[in-house]
């Protein structure tokens, strides 16, 4: 029989690598976030904390860049803090959350989508980005390069954290299953389950986008599909993150209080 740390490793590694098995000739581009500003008013705010899937450079395009388009800016601010390269663990360890935190204020929104580069080892191996698989209170130590030992937490732990201290701000929030690879049959199937267990916990609301895109996937010809992606499969490009970013607004109407119903723009 396995010991609970056996089980964890052989856990990890096989959901890593059933992801890694189709992503693995992707770039894991690291965003520029010289170009963030502090919230400069008092108008309600949709933070955004993810990865580059979320927000990116180039060709790349995530769908936190073209959320605003479909809100009034008379009535909310967007403040996309996501950066490429970032998982749920390195945007804690790195103060990004705790920064954001500090801005934010009640009567904000909150959206909240990791998993793309949480999913590999915790080493030098997944550039100190992985996390513990599952949402336990698990940990293991990892030993940096410096010679200093971090202690690394669960996905779920890190999930959990985030919703629980914007919801003390007085934030409504909404953690979100990452969105799909173009190949998306089947994805993300074991981690949806844990950021909807992970909301449940903490009272906050829950966006399925790999379930929501993955079935607007289903629906399209493959070639309609390839069209959104700009890398292998994991990257969008300019039409893949609008298409990315409506599926957002309309899971959002979709959830109990429609949270994002106040600020959308009125249609002409």
């Amino acid at each position: 029989m396995f010991g609970n740390f056996s089980r964890r490793v052989v856990l990890g590694f096989l959901a890593g690598t059933m992801l890694h098995g189709a992503i693995a000739q992707d770039a894991r581009p690291d965003a520029n976030d010289s170009a963030l500003r502090t919230a400069a008013n008092s108008l309600p705010t949709l933070w955004i904390a993810g990865d580059s899937t979320v927000r990116n450079v180039g060709v790349h395009r995530g769908w936190g860049q073209d959320i605003g388009g479909f809100l009034d800016p008379e009535k909310v601010q967007v403040q996309n803090r996501a950066i490429g390269g970032r998982s749920s663990r390195t945007f804690f360890t790195e103060g990004r959350w705790d920064a954001m935190l500090g801005e934010m204020k009640e009567g904000d929104l909150v959206l909240v989508q990791f998993g793309h580069n949480d999913v590999g080892p915790l080493d030098e191996r997944g550039k100190f980005r992985g996390s513990v698989k599952g949402i336990g209170d698990e940990t293991e130590p990892v030993k940096k390069p410096d010679g200093g030992v971090e202690t690394v937490r669960s996905f779920g732990w890190y999930l959990k954290y985030y919703a629980r201290s914007a919801k003390a701000k007085g934030a409504t929030v909404v953690l979100c299953s990452p969105v799909p690879h173009k190949k998306s049959e089947g994805d993300w199937k074991e981690w949806r389950p844990w950021v909807k267990a992970c909301a449940e916990a903490e009272g906050v609301l829950y966006l399925d986008l790999a379930g929501i895109i993955a079935g607007r996937y289903a629906a399209m010809k493959p070639a309609e599909v390839e069209d959104f992606f700009s890398d292998k499969g994991t990257h969008t490009n300019a039409a893949g993150s609008m298409f990315n970013a409506k599926a957002v607004v309309d899971g959002l109407k979709e959830l109990p209080g429609d949270p994002l119903g106040g600020y959308l723009k009125k249609a002409r």
